[in-house]
Parts: C-alpha cells; sequence; structure tokens
C-alpha cells in the first residue's frame, strides 16, 4: 500500500510544480482548456448517448407498439383455431390409395384395405418417393404409419417396404 501511496505523492509533486511553474496567464487557459475538455468527455460519454438512444426509442417505437399488435392479434387468431375441431377428412378407398401410389410411380405388390387400416406391400420402389408420398399422405389425408418394415435393395434408392397405415378420420 505504501508503494501506491508513494507513487500518488510523487504525482502529487509532479503536478504541483508543474503548476507553480507557469504563469497566472498560463494557468487560466489550462484551467479553461480543462473544463472545455472536462465537458466534451460529460457531453460524449453521458449526455450525447442518452439524447441519441432516446430520438432512437421516440422513432423505433411506434413501429414496435405496431409489430406487437400484429402479433397479438396472430395470437389471439391461433388461439381461435386451435379451439376449433379439425375439419373432418374424407375416408380414403382402396382405390383412390391405389390411384394415388401409381399416380406417384409407387406399384403396391398387395394393397389390403380393412376401415381405417392400410397393408401396402411394396417391392422395388424409389425410398425417397415413398417417404415424399409418405409426407404428402399424412399432412393431406391424415395417414399414419402403425407398423413399417424397409429393406433397403442393392441398386441405390430402391427399397421393398411393407406398411401397416391408419387414417385418422376425427380431430388431430
Amino acid at each position: 500500500m505504501s508503494k501506491l501511496t508513494d507513487t500518488i505523492k510523487g504525482w502529487r509533486a509532479g503536478a504541483a510544480a508543474f503548476w507553480g511553474a507557469r504563469t497566472e496567464q498560463e494557468r487560466r487557459f489550462l484551467a479553461v482548456g480543462g473544463a472545455v475538455v472536462g465537458l466534451g468527455l460529460v457531453y460524449g460519454l453521458l449526455i450525447d448517448p442518452a439524447l441519441t438512444g432516446r430520438e432512437r426509442l421516440r422513432r423505433e417505437l411506434p413501429v414496435l407498439r405496431q409489430e406487437a399488435a400484429e402479433l397479438q392479434a396472430l395470437a389471439t387468431q391461433a388461439s381461435q383455431l386451435s379451439a376449433q375441431p379439425a375439419p373432418p377428412v374424407a375416408a380414403l378407398t382402396r382405390d383412390a390409395l391405389n390411384t394415388v401410389l401409381t399416380s406417384r410411380g409407387l406399384t403396391p405388390q398387395n394393397l389390403v384395405a380393412t376401415g381405417e387400416y392400410f397393408k401396402i406391400e411394396f417391392k422395388g420402389v424409389p425410398f425417397a418417393g415413398l417417404v415424399s408420398w409418405l409426407d404428402d399422405a399424412r399432412r393431406e389425408n391424415r395417414i399414419a404409419v402403425q407398423d413399417g418394415t424397409i429393406t433397403a435393395q442393392d441398386a441405390a434408392g430402391m427399397v421393398d417396404a411393407t406398411l401397416t397405415l391408419r387414417q385418422e378420420t376425427g380431430a388431430r
């Protein structure tokens, strides 16, 4: 601690010697210059950022309020839509399913329909086409895979698959 005190005393002595060596006019110039520099620092570090931030907030606040109102309206709409039951989906028939599969280039080896369940066997179909069809069927017809076995073939991208699907006709 004494080392710090000695250092401070040394600086004070140097500053006092510097100040004592100046004439009265130089002291006035240095005091005014120091005051100007001090005021500039106070303005640059404290006042200007506050004024600039206040102006920026004044410009952005109406836009932010508008966005908040839009988000609130969207949230209200989403809660109203989630409270409504989902529209019913028409029951999928064996023929309609076979037509959709054939139009996508997926020819089933065997297709059995029992109520809302479908068992489909594929031999040598493209995996990407199968997955794409399953994704579309899930979204459009509410078809879910209950059981599935997919086996890769030697040809790249080709698979054998056995799927058991169920169509959910009620609300999601």
